[in-house]
């Protein structure tokens, strides 16, 4: 019996030593952390809702975790077809409806279409929200008796009160030519926002924006069929320095029907990112940017008179950041504002006039979160990095600054607070440490833990390489924050080649203190490559956010020449790791990592050798004059204005350009378009330059479906394993 415990003793131990993460575990989601979705504060502040497998909404207590009750559930509820799922739902304001979404088809990032139903609480029965086909980002109004829809580019309200009677509140909408109420391509694309419609506060108002792209370029992206021949999609997309959509602002009276056109102040070639329902009726708050997107203003608008009055004017150097108005919250009589204009993201408070009541936060720190303001007690409640860029923290403060840090464990900390602010879901992890999602009291004090990932974390201790936060000191003095992952059986005595992964866009980050860390969470993807004796490094060079502005927007003008140079100066650094081998170094990324990937491998040491032995890019820009205006001119302005620094790219770069490199990109995709590839392909043939290639039939800019994220991940694999 002893000698049979000690071979299966020594079984267990050679089962545990040769297992193995793979891609194809990381990809089919083995090591995906567990979470609690669709998440939804209700009126009470007690409870929450969520929707359990796509089959029920429950209602659950902030206080205790269990659940309390089932809102709606595909079994029991009646209605005009048999639903089998729901993919997700809206509450009324007074959460006596739900709109229940179903038939989901997504049309870019953010904009879908689906088919609703309105489903009655109390009665357990739904109906269809219209009869007119698919709707876009329904909406109640604030008294919940009518809901604002996008269909075929038009907006449309339903009456609740009156049969669910349907009006048509706008008949110009035409595709590739004007859209109402719902972004066109880049402003949803740039400015992160699936809808630009709200109600005034008395619901008597529908208020939108509406997007005349008419003169905006066309492009044109070449779809594969294996039945029938090819075909384009066709779809305005606006490059650099070219037009964009016309923006105006409009009102409906749902009473008499009258339309307005309200006077907005605008620059001709100026933006609308939001527009937003403020507590008063008299008040619609509209955000618009000049094409700079250096100076915002906040204008209170009567939908009714249609008089604009400026509250608030944000001017600060090169560019006010997104979350100015990602981030812009209102509250009855006031709002919240995130600014960088001190030089670090901080939180200011305002009353709907625009008068500034108070600077919530200051310091060298950034606000990365506001999750609201109780009247009540006068207190703030937000996330920051207070205790590191690599890190956040939930705090409250009150109006006379005295603060207190909520969340107790260092890493980083998600809240999402019940409406009454007395409770958050708390969602904490750091770089060894799986996801773990706690309730707890606005005192920080912790009442249940949801989901600890225990199996994930034993599983990760067991598989995944050795990880290591640091920092890395450039030879030109530049302090870069980094992260490492060493294989299991990591031999100090040895020499490993590296692999490089990196974003670095501007704001970006990829080197934090959580379980966010590497391309899949964890570092899946990265002790898969382990396996396989790689070292892996992921470096966050300037132009990289959390570290104040002036870090952040030093790259302005010349995207591309400081992130270049520090991920070749961080790659040059690793040779005070004695087992890291600088001759064998790779480098990947994807989207702008890809766009540097290919900058970084032009860069040479101080004679002349090349840095980096191999790069993989994906999804690659390869010239800043083929993206879209929005986000390309906030970092270069126009290419009339900045030729220098649109002629500095990876296709200029080309004969510079040394190492083995894997170029891969979808053909369908249609952010960053195939032509980058295409271009930037010519300019290596003309160089003389060889490389590989990997293209993906119809995949647009995530490439995925199917079994591709196995393939493209495979693929990039072999590439470093045949030059590294």
């Amino acid at each position: 019996m002893k000698r049979i415990s000690i071979l299966l003793s020594f079984m267990l131990c050679a089962l545990v030593a040769t297992a193995q993460v793979t891609i194809k575990q990381v990809t089919d989601g083995e090591f995906s952390p567990k979470y609690i979705h669709s998440l939804t504060p209700m009126n009470d502040g007690e409870s929450y809702t969520q929707l359990v497998e796509g089959k029920r909404i429950v209602r659950s207590s902030y206080k205790t975790g269990k659940e309390i009750s089932t809102l709606f559930d595909v079994s029991t509820a009646k209605g005009p077809v048999k639903l089998s799922s729901i993919d997700g739902y809206i509450l009324s304001p007074d959460e006596s409806h739900i709109l229940l979404q179903t038939e989901t088809h997504y049309i870019y990032r953010r904009t879908f279409t689906a088919v609703y139903y309105i489903y009655n609480v109390q009665n357990n029965r739904f109906e269809r929200l219209s009869d007119g086909g698919p709707q876009m980002m329904p909406l109640f109004s604030p008294d919940g008796n009518v809901i604002g829809f996008a269909r075929d580019n038009n907006l449309f309200v339903v009456k609740l009160l009156y049969g669910n009677a349907e009006t048509q509140v706008t008949k110009d909408g035409e595709r590739n030519k004007v859209l109402n109420g719902i972004p066109d391509w880049v402003n949803e694309e740039e400015f992160s926002t699936a809808r630009s419609f709200c109600f005034s506060a008395d619901s008597e108002m529908l208020c939108w924006v509406r997007y005349d792209e008419s003169h905006v370029p066309v492009f044109d992206m070449t779809m594969y069929s294996s039945d029938k021949l090819p075909y384009a999609y066709s779809y305005k997309y606006p490059v650099a320095g070219e037009q964009n959509s016309t923006v105006s602002v409009h009102s409906y009276d749902l009473k008499n029907r009258n339309t307005r056109t309200l006077e907005v102040p605008l620059d001709a070639d100026g933006y609308i990112p939001r527009i937003c329902t403020t507590s008063d009726a008299d008040k619609i708050a509209v955000v618009t940017l000049n094409r700079h997107q250096d100076r915002m203003d906040i204008y209170m608008v009567n939908p009714r008179s249609t008089v604009a009055k400026l509250a608030v004017r944000e001017e600060v150097p090169c560019y006010v950041k997104e979350t100015a108005y990602t981030q812009l919250k209102f509250y009855p009589g006031h709002f919240a504002l995130i600014s960088d204009r001190t030089g670090y993201q901080h939180l200011y408070w305002y009353n709907l006039n625009g008068t500034l009541e108070q600077t919530v936060t200051k310091g060298k720190f950034e606000v990365t979160a506001f999750h609201g303001y109780d009247a009540a007690t006068c207190r703030f409640y937000y996330t920051s990095t207070e205790e590191s860029p690599l890190r956040r923290a939930v705090y409250v403060t009150d109006r006379k600054g005295k603060t207190l840090k909520l969340s107790q464990q260092q890493g980083t900390n998600q809240a999402t607070f019940s409406k009454s602010l007395k409770y958050y879901i708390n969602v904490y992890s750091n770089a060894t440490q799986p996801p773990v999602t706690t309730l707890c009291d606005n005192t920080g004090r912790t009442l249940k833990t949801l989901i600890d990932n225990a199996t994930l974390k034993d599983k990760a201790d067991r598989l995944f390489g050795q990880k290591e936060l640091f920092t890395l000191t450039t030879a030109d003095g530049i302090e870069l924050n980094a992260w490492m992952l060493r294989p299991r059986q990591f031999d100090a005595t040895k020499k490993y080649p590296v692999i490089m992964y990196q974003y670095s866009g501007p704001g970006s980050q990829e080197v934090t203190d959580s379980w966010g860390n590497g391309f899949y969470p964890g570092g899946a993807l990265e002790s898969a490559l382990s396996e396989e004796g790689f070292i892996c490094v992921v470096v966050d060079g300037r132009g990289t956010g959390f570290r104040g502005a002036e870090w952040e927007k030093c790259t302005y003008q010349h995207l591309g020449q400081l992130e270049a140079h520090d991920q070749a100066a961080a790659a040059m650094a690793l040779a005070k790791f004695p087992y890291i081998d600088t001759k064998r170094i790779g480098i990947w990324g994807w989207s702008f990592g890809g766009f540097n990937t290919l900058m970084s491998m032009t860069e040479t040491t101080a004679n002349g050798a090349p840095v980096f032995k191999a790069g993989c890019a994906v999804a690659a820009p390869s010239s800043w004059k083929f993206y879209d205006t929005i986000y390309t001119e906030r970092y270069m302005r126009t290419p009339q204005e900045n030729p220098e620094g649109y002629n500095d790219c990876p296709i200029s770069r080309a004969s510079r350009l040394q190492g083995s490199l894997l170029l891969m990109h979808g053909t369908a995709d249609d952010n960053v378009h195939f032509r980058n590839f295409t271009e930037m392909n010519e300019a290596l043939v003309q160089a003389d330059i060889q490389f590989d290639v990997q293209t993906y039939r119809n995949r647009n800019h995530s490439i995925y479906g199917g079994n591709t994220r196995k393939h493209i991940l495979t693929r990039m694999l072999r590439h470093f394993k045949n030059s590294l």
